[in-house]
């Protein structure tokens, strides 16, 4: 059947390169599980509510679900004609059991029906995209329980900073993944709303039980306002933010790691299988997957900015431009899935030179604030403890020294506050432990830190 199913006020068929323009079934026939499902509860609620028989049900039903078999076996043909996957499911419908098919459409639009489709199907999404970070994360927690005694230099502006341990480091991520999880929990609360029964814009002057239907497809909530509903995709914009804030934590662990992978830093060897070669230079090993990561971080922004400008300007309700948001949508959603996953497999491989790292932490001044905190704890003010150890910095430089090189006499022709113990308070191992503010780089934080999300890991997953 390729009549289409509002062709009853038009006195000229549709011309071929506005029915090629106006096709979305080569991206929507992604949700034909989600709109059957969808069609199944409305029946449902029809039947119960008495506006059709349980017989006329019974056999919408039946039919649906044969169509969801036609389509997963790949028995089923699209036409450009039909525009949408909602139009194919139903033409499809009508062609097998003939009018009764005609009145599933009762009380509800294509309107309600088509964001009825994206909230199911982001629903589902949003929960697989929790799970799969809980997993990353519990991978990043895996990889810093594994180098916690490994000491790295810390970095401000891209300079050797303090020294922290680099499971330290590593678990920052956890944090950043840990708001991502909240996020996408904080914006399902929005996306599970019920939006059948709004049907065009105005609602239906059929008796239906929009509970009903909502209990039937596991929503939480029904929309308050019909007009809203259709005109509403502020849930589909609230997830591709999360998703690119998310997006932009994986790729700032994929710039460090590109860099600590190089012959400049080698702090990090990455694991073969997640890397590439060169067509021209055998001797390349290429952080070719982590780059991929950095890129498609750009594509997901792209994604948001493409729904911000779709709606930017649109007036209530429902307009066609509403289209051209499940192209974004699904694109973001796969391009984060995989690179989540990417990350949740390649970590554990991920080589560790703990040598390098506790060599690049051991010069460069990066003791000269602890040189500071010993002067303050022998009494004097800090910001001249500051000015001292600054002084002892630019000595040192001149005489091509480290802090902890130079001999006690040296060190007291800065301040006679400074004692035989000040050698100790340079030591990296030092250094790291008097970390002991709440969250800071100590051993015992880090290992507190370490366990204490472990055992959130291991509780999120079994709930």
């Amino acid at each position: 059947m390729t009549t289409k199913l509002w062709d009853g006020r038009f006195a000229e068929k549709t011309d071929e390169l506005v029915e090629k323009f106006t096709s979305s079934i080569d991206i929507d026939k992604n949700l034909y599980s989600y709109d059957i499902q969808g069609s199944i509860a409305h029946c449902k609620m029809l039947a119960k509510q008495l506006i059709i028989s349980d017989k006329e049900a019974e056999q919408i039903i039946k039919g649906l679900l044969e169509i969801k078999e036609e389509i997963e076996s790949g028995n089923f043909k699209y036409n450009d004609k039909l525009e949408d996957i909602h139009m194919h499911i139903e033409a499809r419908l009508i062609e097998k059991i003939g009018e009764t098919a005609k009145k599933l459409h009762t009380a509800r639009s294509r309107n309600d029906q088509v964001v009825l489709d994206v909230r199911i199907y982001l629903k589902e999404k949003t929960a697989f995209i929790i799970e799969d970070i809980i997993k990353l994360q519990k991978a990043l927690v895996k990889f810093a329980k594994e180098h916690v005694n490994t000491i790295m230099p810390g970095y401000t502006h891209m300079q050797r900073a303090q020294p922290v341990l680099f499971a330290h480091h590593i678990m920052a991520y956890y944090e950043m993944f840990g708001r991502d999880i909240e996020r996408f929990q904080d914006s399902l609360k929005r996306t599970d709303v019920m939006p059948l029964g709004a049907a065009a814009l105005a609602g239906t002057t059929y008796p239906i039980d929009r509970d009903y239907t909502a209990e039937l497809l596991n929503f939480s909530n029904v929309s308050s306002n019909s007009i809203d509903t259709v005109a509403d995709r502020d849930f589909i914009i609230e997830f591709l933010s999360c998703a690119s804030i998310c997006m932009i934590h994986l790729s700032r662990i994929s710039e460090e790691f590109i860099l600590w992978s190089g012959a400049e830093f080698g702090f990090i060897e990455l694991p073969d299988a997640f890397t590439t070669g060169s067509s021209i230079m055998p001797q390349k090993k290429n952080p070719d997957i982590c780059e991929l990561v950095r890129g498609k971080t750009g594509r997901v922004f792209g994604d948001l900015i493409c729904m911000l400008t779709v709606m930017k300007g649109l007036p209530l309700a429902y307009d066609r431009d509403m289209q051209e948001d499940k192209e974004p949508l699904f694109d973001a959603v796969n391009t984060l899935s995989l690179c989540i996953k990417i990350y949740t497999n390649m970590l554990p491989k991920i080589k560790v030179n703990k040598d390098m790292m506790k060599k690049a932490a051991s010069v460069g001044f990066l003791n000269a604030t602890d040189l500071a905190d010993y002067l303050a704890s022998k009494g004097m003010p800090f910001r001249t403890a500051h000015n001292c150890a600054g002084k002892a910095v630019s000595y040192a430089l001149k005489n091509k020294k480290e802090l902890d090189q130079l001999t006690l006499e040296e060190l007291q022709s800065f301040s006679s506050l400074i004692k035989k113990d000040v050698f100790e308070a340079l030591e990296l191992e030092q250094m790291i432990e008097k970390r002991i503010s709440d969250g800071s780089t100590s051993y015992k934080n880090v290992f507190y830190a370490i366990d204490s999300a472990g055992k959130k890991n291991e509780k999120e997953q079994n709930e």
